[in-house]
C-alpha cells in the first residue's frame, strides 16, 4: 500500500511498526512531529509503549538507556542542539553496548540560531561509537529505521538514522507501507542476552582496570567492523521481505564516466537529477554514501573503480579542515587509490538550496581549474 507522507511521518510509522516498549520524547524543530505522531499512536492504543515525556534530550537518551538495560526495545528522536546534549550519554550507550535507536533530523548547529539543514550535528558524534545511516527519501526513512533496529540489536551498538531537516522531514512523497506481519517476521521481538534482572544479576557500567577498558574498546572496534557485514546481510533479508534493495554505497550512471559527485542525504536526489539530465555530456556520475559509521571502505573502493576524479560535496564543515566526508574518503583510499584526485566542496550549509544549475557550474569549474586538491571549493549561497 502506498501513502503520501513526510519523512518524519515515515520515520514515526517505522518506529511504531518496530514496536518499541519505551519511547522517550522531547520536542525540537524539525523533529517535533515524530514525537507528536508517536504520542498519537500511544494515545489511540495503536502502540503499546511506555511514552516518557522528559525535560531534556539528555534525559531522553538516559530514559532509553534505562529501558534498554532492562531488555526493552527503545526509540527516541532529536535534532541539532538536542543531539549535542546527548553527546555525553552516547559514549555511555555505546560503551554499555545498548542498541538505542535515534532518529536525528539534521539541523545546523548554533550560533547563529538557524533551522536550516546541515550535517554537523550528527557528524559531531562520529567518535562516540554510534552507527550512522543517512536517508535520501521518505521511503528510505521508513526502511532504514527498520533496518537500524535489526542492526543495532545484532551488533549491540546505538544506531542513528539521519534525515535532512525540512527537505526530507516536512516534504510529502509516496511511501510504500509494508504489512505489519512482514515487519514482525523481519524484526522479531528483542531478546536481550544481558539485562537488569534481580533473578539473574549482572554489573553494568562499573569501574574497570585500564587493561579491561582497553579490551572493551578493542571489542567495539571489532564489532563496528563486523557491522558492515551485518548491514549487508540485513539489507539482503530486507530485500527478500520488501523488494527494496539497499547498500552502504550506491553508484548511479558511473560506467564510462571519469568524474563522480559523492554525496549523502537529500542532496543525492538533486545530483541524480543532474546526472540524468547532463551526466552524459559532462562525463559525470553519482556515488551516494548511505552508511557513515562504520565507514564502508571496501564498498567505496569498488564503487569508484575506473574513475579519474572524485568531487565530494559536503553539507557540513570541520573548521580548519574542510568537509568531513572528504576527509574520510581521502583516508579510505590512501595508499590504494592515492593517485585519484579528490576535490572537496562545501555546499548547502544551513539549508541553502543546491540546484542543478549550481552543479552544472561546479562541474565546469572543476574541469577548467585543474585538480584543485589543495583547496576547498565553496558553492555560491
Amino acid at each position: 500500500m502506498k501513502q503520501l507522507m513526510t519523512g518524519n511521518e515515515a520515520a514515526a510509522l517505522a518506529a511504531k511498526m518496530a514496536k518499541p516498549q519505551v519511547v522517550a520524547a522531547y520536542p525540537i524543530t524539525p523533529q517535533t512531529s515524530i514525537a507528536e505522531k508517536l504520542a498519537s499512536y500511544v494515545a489511540r492504543g495503536e502502540l503499546a509503549s511506555r511514552y516518557i515525556k522528559v525535560e531534556s534530550e539528555t534525559s531522553a537518551l538516559a530514559a532509553c538507556m534505562g529501558g534498554s538495560l532492562a531488555g526493552a526495545r527503545v526509540f527516541t528522536a532529536t535534532s541539532s542542539q538536542g543531539l549535542a546534549l546527548m553527546h555525553e550519554l552516547l559514549h555511555w550507550a555505546s560503551g554499555a553496548r545498548l542498541p538505542v535507536i535515534i532518529v536525528d533530523v539534521n539541523r545546523s548547529m548554533a550560533a547563529p540560531w538557524s533551522l536550516g539543514v546541515d550535517h554537523n550535528d550528527s557528524l559531531s558524534q562520529r567518535d562516540t561509537g554510534c552507527i550512522q545511516i543517512y536517508c535520501e527519501t521518505a521511503q528510505e526513512a521508513l526502511d532504514n529505521v527498520l533496518i537500524a533496529f535489526k542492526l543495532a540489536e545484532k551488533v549491540l551498538l546505538p544506531t542513528m538514522v539521519c534525515l535532512d531537516g525540512f527537505y526530507l522531514s516536512h516534504y510529502s512523497e509516496p511511501v510504500d507501507i509494508p504489512e505489519q506481519a512482514d515487519v514482525d517476521r523481519f524484526l522479531p521481538r528483542r531478546k536481550a542476552k544481558y539485562r537488569m534482572d534481580p533473578n539473574d544479576p549482572f554489573t553494568f557500567g562499573g569501574g574497570v582496570s585500564p587493561q579491561v577498558l582497553f579490551g572493551l574498546r578493542k571489542r567495539i572496534q571489532s564489532d563496528m567492523d563486523s557491522a558492515l557485514d551485518c548491514f549487508r546481510q540485513i539489507c539482503t533479508q530486507f530485500f527478500r521481505y520488501f523488494k527494496r534493495r539497499y547498500r552502504a554505497v550506491e553508484s548511479f550512471e558511473i560506467k564510462g564516466k571519469d568524474i563522480a559527485l559523492v554525496t549523502n542525504g537529500t542532496l543525492s536526489g538533486t545530483v541524480r537529477a543532474f546526472v540524468e539530465q547532463n551526466g552524459k555530456e559532462k562525463g559525470v556520475g553519482l556515488v551516494k554514501m548511505r552508511l557513515f559509521r562504520p565507514f564502508p571502505k571496501g564498498e567505496f573502493k569498488k564503487a569508484i573503480k575506473g574513475l579519474k576524479k572524485l568531487v565530494v560535496i559536503d553539507r557540513n564543515l570541520s573548521p580548519g579542515s574542510g568537509g568531513i566526508f572528504s576527509q574520510e574518503i581521502r583516508s579510505a583510499i590512501y595508499g590504494i587509490e592515492a593517485a585519484l584526485p579528490i576535490v572537496s566542496v562545501i555546499g548547502g550549509l544551513g539549508g541553502v538550496d543546491v540546484s542543478i544549475e549550481d552543479l552544472d557550474r561546479l562541474v565546469d569549474r572543476i574541469r577548467e581549474g585543474g585538480d584543485l586538491q589543495d583547496e576547498t571549493i565553496w558553492m555560491e549561497a
